[in-house]
């Protein structure tokens, strides 16, 4: 597949669709205020702790889900794809007198013949979903991209659009989504909440810094783990000179393999110990002594070495990096239980800036690229440790600050163009 150009990258924005103008206020010169902006919220299923819950009712019963202050959001409609047991939304929807539609075009156009609202939130993480042979579970990320997107065209209209985590989970799917966002100008931003989450060490990294290595740590399973352990590390990693441009090869190890690339100098000994020393659990004395341990090694397009270990010794998630002449920083991602998971109400503060300004808050090629580097990884693991070469991964983008925990003010008025 042809590698995108920076210009392909950064066309999100007003345009035209079947010669009918699409919606962008802050672009067409509207005045920001601070009303409520509706959203339709599309989920695999809505019960305590689901991913569903501690974004979307955030929107119904404040940042802290005490009835106190939250987004200037209003869920204005909602999609459920299964209800198990335990299920909230119909309790929810009783209560705050939302719509539950059995279709993703009636949520998204509030059973009426037009868009609805102003943006849409898709939560393709829990329930009950097959996994393929290489242990991806097969959230219907894509099909709810698909009929959202299809109901813009119907309709001639386009809002902006968050989709949880990687946006695969299969590569395929992953670019699927892209292409048919970019082909549409729908804004569209994705990924973990780990990214913007509160850190133990505010460590320093310039935008276009010369960067000598980065090693990240990730924790528990590759496929629902890994994909917030790479966002993680490449929300550092891209802030390196001549921003990003892809990756061309990669290739998964464990076991002996795994631990003679650090041997050999493919991965920075220095940095691998400094993102160790400040995730290993009490007892871990030795980051070789735990099972089931893995290694994700890519390259990127300027020669850049990635690493992410997957650790099952470790507590959270972490990056180290070592800039030139520098010695080596880390920081860890923390995910805080309570105040009922605080770290999605700053991802939530991204999406909510998002749906205000008609622009995504930083950019969806991040995880695009994340969620490449993630399948073939897996990918190459089910070929023994084959090296891939990725020229489909060649994905180009400029990296954006963005604000961590906890400096986005939550209670504050959306981010105004």
């Amino acid at each position: 597949m042809k590698a995108l150009t920076r210009r392909e990258c950064l066309s999100l924005g007003a345009t035209t669709l079947a010669g009918m103008p699409l919606v962008n206020r802050a672009e067409a010169g509207e005045p920001m205020s601070v009303r409520p902006r509706s959203v339709a919220g599309v989920v695999t299923v809505y019960r305590h702790n689901s991913h569903a819950d501690v974004i979307l009712t955030k929107i119904l019963q404040g940042w802290e889900h005490d009835g106190g202050p939250g987004p200037a959001l209003r869920l204005a409609s909602l999609y459920v794809d299964q209800f198990p047991k335990g299920d909230m939304a119909r309790q929810l929807s009783k209560k705050f007198g939302f719509p539950i539609f059995d279709t993703i075009e009636r949520a998204v156009t509030v059973g009426r013949n037009r868009i609805s609202v102003d943006g849409v939130i898709s939560i393709g993480e829990h329930g009950d979903y097959p996994a393929n042979k290489l242990g991806q579970t097969l959230y219907p990320r894509r099909r709810f991209f698909a009929e959202i997107a299809r109901t813009f065209e119907k309709h001639g209209r386009v809002v902006p659009v968050f989709s949880d985590k990687h946006l695969g989970p299969a590569w395929e799917d992953a670019r699927w989504i892209y292409d048919r966002a970019m082909r549409l100008k729908i804004p569209l931003m994705a990924g973990s909440s780990l990214p913007v989450s509160y850190r133990s060490h505010d460590i320093r990294v310039p935008m276009g810094c010369e960067m000598e290595a980065a090693v990240g740590i990730g924790y528990d399973g590759l496929d629902i783990y890994g994909s917030h352990a790479l966002d993680c590390y490449q929300c550092f990693v891209e802030r390196r000179r001549h921003a990003e441009r892809g990756v061309r090869s990669v290739q998964y190890l464990d076991g002996a393999a795994m631990w003679k690339a650090v041997d050999d100098g493919v991965v920075a000994k220095d940095v691998l110990q400094a993102a160790f020393d400040i995730v290993a659990k009490p007892k871990a004395r030795d980051m070789r002594d735990g099972k089931d341990a893995a290694l994700f090694l890519f390259e990127y397009t300027d020669g850049f070495r990635g690493a992410l270990f997957m650790l099952q010794n470790v507590v959270r998630t972490a990056v180290a990096v070592k800039l030139k002449g520098q010695r080596p920083v880390a920081t860890s991602f923390e995910e805080r239980p309570e105040p009922r998971y605080p770290h999605f109400a700053f991802l939530l503060k991204a999406i909510e800036t998002m749906i205000h300004t008609g622009r995504p808050s930083y950019p969806v090629e991040r995880t695009l690229l994340t969620s490449g580097i993630l399948d073939r990884a897996l990918t190459s693991r089910s070929r023994n440790s084959e090296m891939l070469n990725t020229p489909e991964l060649a994905v180009a983008y400029r990296p954006v600050d963005y604000p961590h925990a906890p400096n986005p003010n939550l209670r504050g008025r959306p981010r105004e163009m």
